[in-house]
């Protein structure tokens, strides 16, 4: 069963802290799971979270440090000295020991990785503290199993063996040459279905998908999905077998670009989550709110330049169609903006630019067409004068075709420039589209009215 968090559960660890009652509350955390302990240490107020942290051991606490959100994990690290640290990253797997590592101050890095017991432990972390945190180094691990081409089936059985002591789990086993170069994969099947004096070179497949350590992690991400890999080899720039990336990272990273662009799709410069400071809300807010209202503003200033038709009493319900033209061209361009980053975001926009702006055009003419003939039929039946509606909706159209183009080209260009296209959905795009809708809608009006 699931594990739930009630205030029942809380009072009573609460209880059981203040009447410093430490078997019960092992007793009542023994059997949970890491990422049940991390929920339940984030419900809790800090100094309970802190207590129950130092009363587990070592090798619980450290996978619940990976589970925590990152603010109390970095208030439970402040309370913790250097070897406490250390202790709880010598249990780790490297990649989430040098992820925990990398947030730490400078000097309290160095003070943690000297008391490390593991001096290989170490000395990889270390390595994986080099890379960008957002490459295929910096998210792989260095535990792996990997054998050399021409040991014997004995020879890489007994080596196995003797690797997978410090591993949780064997995904894949790696067959490198003297240099370390990657060259395949061993399969399990073929270990037990061959004489133990054959030779590993003559049995392994040598059809292996690997990524480089400078790869940028979506990109890692995207193909792991493509080809359905659980895990990845890692290689550096000689082809030298260097670690592995899981799937769980690649989840991770699948899921934080995937907020990324959700927030940059609602308006949000930053990543801000709700429990921020109001400081840290206000600076992830308030930029596109800005961008909103100098574009509201200059929408503003484009409808004074078109005041004479006020004058005009036949024609001054133009303006109420305002609202109208503003909305649809911000859906329309929000759509075609959304449908460009996906389609960008999974690598599947291909062919020619130009090929893909005829098929938007297509699609708005075709959609701008069907809404037009509601703005007619919405006419006659409010007994609008039909020169007054067919101006309303050759404006529709015109609006549409220009929206779905803006919507479409921009996120292009962005990731042309290497910017995130995510950029380009959202305020950006709404506010712009306001702009050139109300511009193009006036203007067209202006024209077919005569006015």
């Amino acid at each position: 069963m699931q594990f739930q968090i009630n205030k029942d559960t809380i009072s009573k660890i609460k209880q059981l802290i203040v009447d410093k009652n430490n078997v019960l509350v092992s007793e009542m955390l023994e059997e949970l799971h890491h990422a049940d302990m991390a929920e339940l240490l984030d419900a809790l107020d800090f100094d309970s979270a802190v207590y129950i942290f130092k009363l587990l051991d070592s090798e619980k606490t450290s996978d619940i440090l990976t589970e925590l959100d990152d603010d109390i994990r970095d208030k439970i690290l402040q309370a913790l000295s250097a070897k406490e640290i250390a202790e709880e990253i010598d249990e780790l797997e490297t990649d989430d020991a040098a992820d925990i590592i990398a947030e730490l101050p400078e000097e309290q890095k160095e003070e943690v990785i000297a008391h490390l017991e593991d001096v290989e432990h170490a000395k990889d972390i270390v390595d994986l503290l080099r890379y960008d945190e957002n490459t295929a180094g910096g998210i792989m691990g260095k535990e792996l199993i990997k054998v050399y081409e021409d040991w014997t089936i004995f020879t890489c059985v007994r080596e196995m063996r003797r690797q997978a002591e410090n591993i949780d789990k064997v995904h894949t086993v790696y067959v490198v040459d003297d240099h370390e170069i990657l060259k395949g994969r061993l399969s399990l099947k073929s270990m037990l279905t061959t004489s133990t004096k054959t030779p590993i070179k003559e049995i392994y497949n040598d059809s292996v998908i690997s990524v480089k350590v400078d790869d940028r992690d979506e990109e890692v991400a995207q193909i792991m999905q493509k080809y359905d890999l659980i895990v990845v080899p890692v290689i550096d720039e000689m082809g030298r077998l260097v670690g592995k990336i899981t799937i769980d990272d690649v989840v991770d990273i699948i899921k934080e670009e995937a907020d990324k662009d959700y927030q940059m799709a609602a308006g949000l410069s930053e990543d801000v989550e709700a429990d921020d400071s109001i400081f840290q809300l206000i600076k992830g807010r308030l930029p596109w709110l800005i961008l909103g209202l100098l574009g509201s503003l200059a929408a503003v200033t484009i409808m004074q330049n078109f005041q004479s038709i006020m004058a005009n009493a036949e024609y001054k319900a133009l303006f109420f169609f305002t609202p109208l033209i503003a909305a649809v061209a911000g859906n329309v361009g929000v759509q075609s903006s959304a449908i460009m980053v996906q389609g960008l975001a999974n690598n599947i926009i291909k062919g020619s630019i130009w090929k893909r702006l005829l098929k938007e055009v297509s699609i708005s003419v075709i959609n701008g067409i069907f809404l037009s003939l509601l703005i007619i039929i919405f006419g006659e039946i409010f007994h609008y004068n039909l020169i007054f509606t067919i101006a309303v909706s050759v404006s529709l159209i015109s609006v549409i075709i220009i929206a779905s183009l803006i919507g479409t080209f921009v996120p292009l260009i962005l990731d042309k420039r290497g910017i995130d296209p995510a950029l380009a959905t959202g305020p950006f795009i709404t506010t712009s589209n306001d702009i050139f809708g109300i511009l193009i809608f006036f203007n067209i009006a202006k024209l077919i009215l005569g006015i």
